[in-house]
């Protein structure tokens, strides 16, 4: 059944309008991917924020336009489909990635990272990268640090003064005797 033209430009203008908000994006090609495949693929793509598309080259193309990610979807061929997202990068391309991994015939053409085409080699960087999650708790781990050894280490002082009083008492160093410091034994056993 043909789409109407009305029903085309309805559906460029939707596009264009999810493209003119997304920063990342990756423009991927697949062959034989059944219904059940396709459904895990899209399930996979929610987890991590992501929103994935079915598209024609033609129409996504001219929705393109004036976008960060028109460089990338220029003279497209074949079957394809976008992965975009306003989050996260890197959850996107790991997904992806690991997609691609267990089904061959699912393939990158072309990504783009903040505004800037990268290759197919960057992709399969960026999903070998620890996510902003995982940065955030480095970060906060590496700026915690230096406080959590001072307190530690003031801590330490007051701790082993306790230990060396201590001692002092159950091996009987100080009681209250006349004639030395204040209640220090200045014999020596």
């Amino acid at each position: 059944m043909a789409v109407s033209r009305a029903k085309k430009n309805q559906q460029v203008e939707k596009l264009s309008q999810d493209l003119a908000k997304v920063s990342t994006m990756i423009v991927t090609s697949y062959r034989r991917l059944t219904v059940a495949q396709d459904y895990e693929l899209r399930k996979l793509l929610r987890t991590s924020g992501a929103k994935y598309q079915v598209v024609k080259n033609t129409l996504v193309e001219r929705a393109a336009k004036g976008t960060k990610v028109e460089d990338a979807l220029k003279n497209l061929s074949g079957v394809t489909s976008i992965a975009y997202t306003e989050g996260d990068p890197v959850a996107l391309a790991k997904a992806l990635s690991k997609y691609a991994k267990d089904n061959p015939d699912f393939t990158f053409k072309a990504g783009v990272v903040e505004g800037r085409v990268i290759s197919l080699k960057e992709i399969e960087s960026l999903a070998t990268m620890p996510g902003k999650e995982e940065i955030y708790a480095k970060l906060l781990y590496l700026v915690n640090a230096p406080a959590q050894r001072l307190a530690a280490t003031l801590a330490a002082v007051g701790r082993n003064l306790a230990v060396v009083i201590n001692q002092g008492v159950e091996k009987e160093k100080f009681h209250g005797g006349s004639g030395g410091q204040a209640g220090v034994d200045l014999k020596t056993p």
